[in-house]
This record gives structure tokens, C-alpha cells and sequence, in this order.
């Protein structure tokens, strides 16, 4: 007893240096450590909310859902609202949208960039070579013009199958029906409606008229031809750009640079648009090509 009361101080003072030697090397260690993981993880800074409107086009849907993804995965939230085309161009006029994907001019939309010229953000041309007016199966052999349509019998509804009520080219085919004299009553629909009438058409090889545009995934899927337009109704070739809020471009200039360098090819754009079209969700689609094709955005945003 006595010699473990001897030497019972020395034990006590020995286990208190190494437990303060080990907390000081904890806390050391606790201190590099956290500095380091501070580098490590740092904070991501929040870039903002871009919204984008997106009208019910194959096309449009198909790059608003590629931007999308594109753009949240650089740190940005991305918002997608659909909207029909007039509204499009109020919204961005008003600041209420970021970026609208689908401008088409210098014909389809010229009304719009005519009323809000001075109130949006003409920013750059993504793809080049439009087309867009009437349209039917390829066999319907005996109907090649807009002309045609007015002597024909194959047509024992008289209607053409439109799109949102508020998309250019219904207003341009409201002209067509006036100045070609045509007995036929416009239908408007929707994108997905208008194709889905369209493949049932085909599928039972009776006569249907549609409003379409290129590109447009439908002519890569069935057999169709526009009807000649001898009076220039629908205009000549276009090109699509986008446009945007004013102030954009100070607000968010990574964002506008990249969208200024985007350019879409017949390729590029005919594979994304069917992508989505063969996918579960647009989501779904627009990944997948966007997986495929990485090096075509890097290029972009760069």
C-alpha cells in the first residue's frame, strides 16, 4: 500500500499530460482538419434564377430542356414556364421572363419584334433555314399547292389542324385562308395534339392538313411535304434566335455568353428533338443527348 501511495501522484500526473497531449493533438488536428475541409467544401455561391418560356414547339421544348440541365448543372436554378408565343414576348418585355428561346425572324415574328423592338434583348441566331406553312402526307399525290386544297374534295371537313391559338404561324395561316379564298375552318390545338392527329392520319392513309414548321422531329418519323406557297404567305427562309430581358446581360453575362455562342446544326438539333420524343420525359431525353454530346457544350460554354 504504501508503495502504490508513493508512486499513485507520479501515475495520476502522468495520465493528465497524456490526456492534455492528446487534446492538444485532437484540437491541432480538429483545426488543420477544418481549415481544410472549409477549402474543400466550399460554399458554393448561389448564381440566381434564370427563367426561361417555353412555347409548346417540339423544338423549342427540346432546347428549353436542354438549357435547362445545362444550365443547373454550372450552379444555377432554372425555372421552365410555359407560355404561348404573345405572351412570350409581354413577359420579356416586362421583365417577368430571363431568356425566350424561339424567335423567329425576319417574317414570323416581325409583328412582335415591330411592337416590343426597343423593350427586349434581340440577342443572337441559334439555327439557320426554317420553313414553315402548310403541310400534308406525301400520299396525297393530287395536292401539292395551298391552291389545291381549294378544288380539292379530299377534304370533306375542310379543316386545318393548327397549334396554340397564339402562335404566329396560325395567324399566318388565318392570312393564307383569306388570300388564297380557302372554304376551310382553322383548328387550333397543340404541338402534341397536331402531330398526334397527324400520325393517326397516317396511320389510316386519309387526307389530314396540318400547320408545321421545320425542324420539327415529324419529318424525320413520317412522310410528309409542305404545300407550295405561290403567294408568299409564310415567307421565305428564316432564322431562329433568342431574346432576352432587358438588363440580362448585366445581371448574368456567363449566362448570355453562352447563349450567344450556341448554334444548332440539321443534326444536332433533328438528333436532340428526337431524343426527347423517344424518352420517357423531356427531362429523360434531353439528358441523354446532352451525355452524347458533351463536347458540342463545352464549345458553348466555354
Amino acid at each position: 500500500m504504501l508503495y502504490l501511495r508513493k508512486w499513485l501522484p507520479a501515475l495520476f500526473l502522468g495520465m493528465l499530460l497524456i490526456l492534455a497531449a492528446c487534446g492538444g493533438g485532437n484540437e491541432e488536428g480538429d483545426s488543420a482538419n477544418g481549415g481544410e475541409g472549409e477549402d474543400n467544401a466550399e460554399t458554393t455561391e448561389e448564381k440566381g434564377t434564370i427563367s426561361i418560356g417555353m412555347n409548346n414547339w417540339a423544338e423549342n421544348v427540346a432546347v428549353s430542356n436542354m438549357w435547362k440541365i445545362i444550365l443547373e448543372e454550372k450552379g444555377y436554378d432554372v425555372e421552365l414556364k410555359q407560355v404561348e408565343k404573345g405572351f412570350l414576348y409581354e413577359a420579356l418585355s416586362a421583365g417577368d421572363l430571363d431568356i425566350g428561346m424561339e424567335i423567329w425572324l425576319p417574317h414570323t415574328d416581325k409583328p412582335f419584334y415591330e411592337k416590343y423592338k426597343d423593350e427586349i434583348d434581340w440577342r443572337e441566331e441559334w439555327y439557320k433555314g426554317t420553313e414553315l406553312g402548310l403541310v400534308v402526307p406525301t400520299y396525297m399525290e393530287d395536292v401539292n399547292t395551298i391552291e389545291d386544297l381549294k378544288g380539292s374534295d379530299a377534304f370533306p371537313e375542310k379543316q386545318i389542324v393548327g397549334i396554340d391559338a397564339g402562335a404566329s404561324i396560325m395567324s399566318l395561316t388565318e392570312e393564307a385562308i383569306s388570300e388564297y379564298g380557302l372554304d376551310y375552318e382553322l383548328a387550333a390545338s397543340s404541338g402534341p395534339t397536331m402531330t398526334t392527329e397527324l400520325k393517326n392520319a397516317i396511320e389510316s392513309e386519309e387526307p389530314i392538313v396540318v400547320t408545321l414548321w421545320k425542324p420539327h422531329w415529324a419529318f424525320a418519323e413520317m412522310d410528309l411535304k409542305f404545300l407550295e406557297d405561290t403567294k408568299k404567305v409564310y415567307g421565305e427562309s428564316e432564322n431562329i434566335s433568342y431574346a432576352a430581358r432587358k438588363g440580362l446581360e448585366e445581371d448574368q453575362p456567363e449566362v448570355v455568353k453562352w447563349f450567344d455562342n450556341f448554334m444548332m446544326d440539321d443534326q444536332q438539333l433533328g438528333s436532340l428533338m428526337s431524343s426527347l420524343n423517344e424518352a420517357d420525359s423531356p427531362e429523360e431525353g434531353a439528358q441523354k443527348w446532352i451525355d452524347e454530346h458533351q463536347d458540342v457544350i463545352d464549345e458553348w460554354t466555354k
